[in-house]
């Protein structure tokens, strides 16, 4: 059995929004939908969602994708996992993931489950170009993870360390919510931090792996909007990127914006300024003309839109 686990409680105070921050939309999709939909693909059988801040607005938006387990009040990483008490006597794989890390490709969560192949826990691991405030890797003279120490803990020595924990882990499950119960606050912030579990993994004579990831921005996460614009240009480059390559023509890739589930078929034609959204469907040797606002749609082989066109369901 494939698990997942996503820590979505948090309220995202930087983004300066009512809103929780992993209802906040990437290509007319929220984050906690798109990643609910990798793991999916990524083999997950059983997702949990921990849910916090707005939970009742979240748990509308992804009604009938997952489950979910309230985190109140909000004592940090570890404890929101603590929460997925209804997968404590599961068997099998569990990888816990950020809900606000919306470019994660299924492909990369599928390389946490194989990584657990030789190991009890696997961590994912990059080495950012630029200076960040995520928490260290530390590793002994061989090369292994010895422990993740959160920036706001880290010693001078322990900064200067580039590749850094990115917030995305895989566990045997009984080990994990065995490792949960050993979990301390005894920190800066006095939370109870998934990170420790590396440190009493190894205690118990268990083996961590580190899955490093070469496209920081894959796995970045978003905290303000600032970096919600920042990914959601990086996803809209990855799918008209793909697209193309798969026969699809873009007179002006930068302003087509298409969403990670609608379908274009081959020798279509998309103008600049087009938005495609939902699970729209663009049949062979379709034109979408300049201007075009199309969700939910189904545009006929051959058939051309546009321009000015604006079509959504009824219901919106």
């Amino acid at each position: 059995m494939k698990n997942a686990i996503v820590m979505a409680a948090g309220k995202g105070t930087r983004m300066h929004s009512d809103q929780p921050k992993v209802l906040h939309r990437i290509l007319d999709e929220p984050m906690a939908g798109l990643i609910v939909n990798n793991l999916k693909k990524a083999g997950a059988e059983r997702i949990v969602s921990i849910v916090g801040y707005g939970h009742e607005l979240v748990e509308a938006a992804l009604a009938g994708t997952c489950e979910f387990a309230v985190q109140e009040p909000q004592l940090g990483t570890g404890h929101a996992v603590m929460q997925a008490r209804q997968l404590e006597t599961e068997k099998g794989l569990t990888v816990v993931v950020n809900g606000d890390g919306p470019c994660v490709r299924p492909e990369t969560y599928a390389r946490l489950y194989e990584a657990l192949e030789h190991a009890e826990m696997a961590i994912m691991t990059a080495v950012p170009e630029y200076d960040n405030r995520f928490g260290r890797v530390i590793r002994g003279a061989d090369g292994s993870v010895e422990k993740i120490v959160e920036y706001k803990d880290c010693t001078d020595e322990e900064r200067a360390v580039k590749e850094t924990n990115m917030g995305f882990y895989a566990f045997r499950n009984e080990l994990l919510f065995e490792g949960l119960k050993e979990l301390t606050n005894n920190n800066a912030q006095h939370e109870y931090y998934i990170t420790d579990l590396v440190e009493i993994f190894i205690r118990h004579g268990y083996k961590v792996a580190a899955v490093q990831v070469e496209d920081c921005m894959e796995v970045q996460g978003v905290n303000d909007n600032i970096e919600l614009a920042r990914a959601s240009a990086y996803l809209q480059q990855r799918i008209n990127t793909g697209l193309m390559a798969s026969g699809v023509t873009m007179v002006d890739p930068d302003t087509a914006y298409i969403g990670p589930y609608v379908t274009i078929g081959h020798d279509v034609v998309i103008h600049p300024n087009v938005y495609l959204y939902g699970e729209t469907k663009i049949q062979d040797g379709a034109v979408i003309l300049p201007g075009s606002y199309l969700r939910d749609a189904v545009v006929g082989q051959g058939e051309t839109i546009g321009p000015n066109v604006y079509s959504v369901p009824a219901e919106d």
